[in-house]
């Protein structure tokens, strides 16, 4: 029977088939952030659909392509699109994109979602770089038989979100760089309600979301850098006088693309100098 680290293997040696080497730096775009794939330079585009074992993304905003190419000499690997837990998705498909780019040796991975802000400070289409997580998804991508070189089997996640990327990240941010904070992952995909948003304001949140943290301990657990940024696409339930919707967070989070993009075209430098932490699985 295949287990999940043969399945994984199989995605890389696909990709590797396809032109994807050995990717200085991945980036992962969350919903709306589609206007970011004009980093790339040179840029080719592989299907998820022909790719083994990953399913396409069924949202709004999230296109479903693997894009590969360079800007400023740094080699990228961008995922345009995720699926989700919501989707009916196990833990397992939601990274097995991203531990594929970690089999193929990428040493930092940039995650990007539309968030709620939470933080009285955290407006519509300001940015915020992660500094912890809050998993409240009822599940993680750890679970089921140990398999080595999937990480440890309890893999410690004390920084989760790698201090240097943060560092790197926030100087290319401008002066005042983006504020910090805590993102927190629901199951969805419906909206936090009014109580549930004061929930996580009292559990140390400052941002609500449905994605990313998956991402983060999976690759964390694998020695790969992370780094992680919320477009700030509405404030959470009960903070604002009008109703949440999908097409709302698109807007908000496409008009604020050009400004994630002109942080990470200014950080990748940085970024592409690091390299993979020693602690960890692996390929």
């Amino acid at each position: 029977m295949t287990n999940e680290t043969e399945r994984v293997a199989a995605l890389a040696a696909a990709l590797e088939e396809r032109g994807v080497r050995t990717p200085r730096v991945g980036v992962v775009l969350g919903s709306g952030l589609a206007p970011l794939e004009n980093l790339l330079e040179g840029a080719e585009a592989i299907p998820y659909g022909d790719l083994p074992g990953i399913p396409p993304p069924t949202v709004e905003g999230h296109d479903g392509k693997v894009l590969f190419g360079s800007r400023r000499g740094v080699e990228l690997a961008l995922l345009c699109g995720r699926v989700h837990l919501y989707e009916g998705r196990s833990p397992a498909e939601v990274v097995r994109l991203v531990r594929a780019l970690a089999f193929l040796g990428c040493p930092v991975v940039i995650l990007t979602n539309a968030a709620g802000g939470v933080r009285e400070d955290l407006e519509p289409g300001s940015l915020m770089l992660l500094s912890d997580q809050i998993n409240l998804q009822g599940t993680n991508p750890f679970l089921g038989p140990r398999e080595e070189r999937l990480g440890p089997r309890f893999p410690d996640q004390t920084r989760v979100y790698d201090p240097e990327v943060r560092r790197i990240l926030a100087r290319a941010g401008g002066d005042p760089p983006p504020p910090e904070g805590v993102y927190l992952g629901n199951l969805g995909p419906a909206y936090e309600t009014p109580a549930e948003v004061r929930m996580a304001a009292a559990l140390g949140a400052d941002a609500v979301g449905m994605s990313t943290v998956q991402e983060a301990s999976a690759l964390s657990a694998l020695g790969v850098r992370v780094g992680g940024i919320s477009v700030i696409a509405n404030k959470a339930a009960g903070l604002s006088a009008g109703a949440l919707t999908h097409a709302d967070v698109v807007r908000v989070v496409k008009d604020a693309a050009g400004r994630l993009a002109d942080l990470l075209d200014r950080a990748l430098p940085g970024l592409a100098a690091l390299g993979r932490r020693n602690e960890g699985g692996g390929a």
